[in-house]
């Protein structure tokens, strides 16, 4: 009997310990920004921008020449403006300024806001492709280190070049890693 306890007693502590060894998940790392600089869409998107950009800063700059001149022919005639010329033009000025301002604020959130709905499909696919590739190498969290936030990143646990193989970006792209 004593015997058979030790057997059962043995078992139970196996078990136990593999089920412990199981439980415990792996922890990947991957460089998410590294990624997407080295892919292709990346410089479309650019360009996307930059035209887009374009559109905001050719208005803006047309908007500022109009407060400039308005504010040169100000000081020109300043001296022989009646006192309500004068301070309508100097509202017209404020006016305008402010106007140029408000701008600004919104064409910055337009541009903030065709950035992330331009780079979100390629976010995506690259996020489709870690979650691949975590699932292949047996990963339960993958954190992205491009913020280098980790103390201890063991390489083992780093998964970059193996995201950019499932991306098909190749070899030429492991060395434009971080």
């Amino acid at each position: 009997m004593k015997k058979l306890f030790k057997v059962v007693l043995i078992a139970l502590c196996v078990v136990f310990t593999a089920n412990l060894a199981k439980a415990q998940n792996k922890i990947g790392y991957v460089y998410f920004n590294a990624i997407i600089d080295v892919m292709p869409e990346k410089a479309k998107l650019g360009k996307d921008m930059q035209d887009y950009q374009k559109t905001f800063v050719d208005r803006l700059q047309a908007m500022q020449a109009e407060y400039q001149t308005k504010g040169k022919a100000y000081e020109d005639g300043k001296a022989k403006m009646t006192d309500a010329v004068r301070i309508q033009t100097e509202g017209e000025l404020t006016d305008l300024q402010k106007r140029i301002q408000d701008y600004s604020t919104l064409a910055q959130q337009q541009l903030e806001q065709h950035n992330n709905e331009l780079a979100k499909p390629v976010f995506d696919k690259v996020k489709t492709a870690v979650d691949a590739v975590a699932k292949e190498k047996g990963y339960a969290y993958v954190i992205d280190a491009t913020q280098q936030i980790l103390i201890v990143m063991p390489t083992g646990d780093d998964l970059t070049d193996a995201v950019k193989t499932k991306l098909g970006l190749g070899a030429a792209a492991s060395t434009a890693k971080k």
